[in-house]
Order: structure tokens, then C-alpha cells, then sequence
């Protein structure tokens, strides 16, 4: 696997969350992929709200919605927050990655995002060139689904696109 790190200020982190959910909600999976689990959800709509309260982020889709802690936490005056406490909740490591196969030629891209305790909070699977938005394996290729890769190496990273992107040849499975 490589590891891009992401700038992990609440300002970068609302950039890059609000950039996934309203341009690209109908293209990502999300969840959180931890051992022994992994949630593979689709958004069944843009966002009807992305708003920022007390250091959480909300991203709203009418029927359902989740909270992540990406910027400055304090509780209430009834219920204060330790400073510990908010630095675990707080999202400390940003990267964006590519798992490869044996040959080095990857096979899945992707963004993750870890709290204060090291724990991860959601993994944002990116458009694969090997898999169809119906999640079917392609016969080959479609590399122009590396499109929200490039994009996001080039707005969040300063990368340009690595041809070493499109050197596979089939999606071998193995995890994400």
C-alpha cells in the first residue's frame, strides 16, 4: 500500500468532505473498514446539508446522516469536553492511498481518516477502473474512473497524474 498524508486542519478536512459528498456522492463508497468489518455504503442522494457544529461535521442525506469530529471540540457548559477526550475524537490522520498487487500495479484507491486514539473513523473508496458503479469486475479497464483519483492527487496532494496508475490489468481481490 501507499500512503499520501493530508493535511488534517478543519479547514482542509471540510474542503475535502464537502468536495466528496457534493460532487462526487453518487460515485464514492463509504464506511468504516476495520478489522472484521467493512461498511460499503452508497449516498441514496446529494446531501441536503453539510454544516459544522462544535467541531463535528454533519453530512445530512434527509433520511440518514453521520457526524465526524474534524475540527475544534468542546462540549457544552453542561457537558464540557476534556482536552484529551477531544484530541481522541479529533481526526489527527488524513492519507490518501492505493493498495497494490504483487507486480506494484494498483488495484484500489482511496482516502481514510483516523481519530486521536488511531483508530479509523470512515474509509471513502474512490471510482475504480476495475469495477462498474453496479460494483460488476469490467472485462477491462476504464481508466477514465481514475478521475476523481487525479483530480483529488492534484487539489489536495500538489500531484500530478502517475502513470503508474493505469499499469494493471485486472482487479485482483484480496480486500480493499
Amino acid at each position: 500500500m501507499e500512503i499520501f498524508p493530508l493535511d488534517t486542519s478543519e479547514e482542509n478536512l471540510l474542503a475535502i468532505f464537502s468536495d466528496v459528498f457534493e460532487n462526487y456522492w453518487d460515485k464514492v463508497v463509504f464506511g468504516p473498514l476495520v478489522q472484521g468489518a467493512v461498511f460499503e455504503i452508497h449516498a441514496p442522494n446529494a446531501p441536503t446539508r453539510i454544516n459544522m457544529l462544535d467541531g463535528y461535521l454533519t453530512v445530512n442525506f434527509g433520511s440518514w446522516h453521520f457526524h465526524l469530529c474534524i475540527g475544534h471540540h468542546k462540549g457544552n457548559r453542561f457537558f464540557p469536553v476534556s482536552p484529551s477526550l477531544a484530541h481522541n475524537r479529533r481526526c489527527q490522520r488524513a492519507e490518501m492511498y492505493r493498495y497494490l498487487n504483487s507486480d506494484n500495479s494498483p488495484r484500489s484507491w482511496g482516502m481514510r481518516f483516523y481519530n486521536g486514539k488511531d483508530e479509523q473513523m470512515i474509509t471513502i473508496f474512490f471510482p475504480n477502473p476495475f469495477i462498474s458503479d453496479e460494483e460488476k469486475l469490467l472485462k477491462t479497464p476504464d481508466w477514465s474512473r481514475l478521475g476523481m483519483w487525479n483530480e483529488f492527487r492534484k487539489k489536495y496532494l500538489g500531484l500530478d497524474p502517475d502513470p503508474q496508475d493505469q499499469s494493471g490489468t485486472k482487479f485482483r481481490c484480496g480486500g480493499h
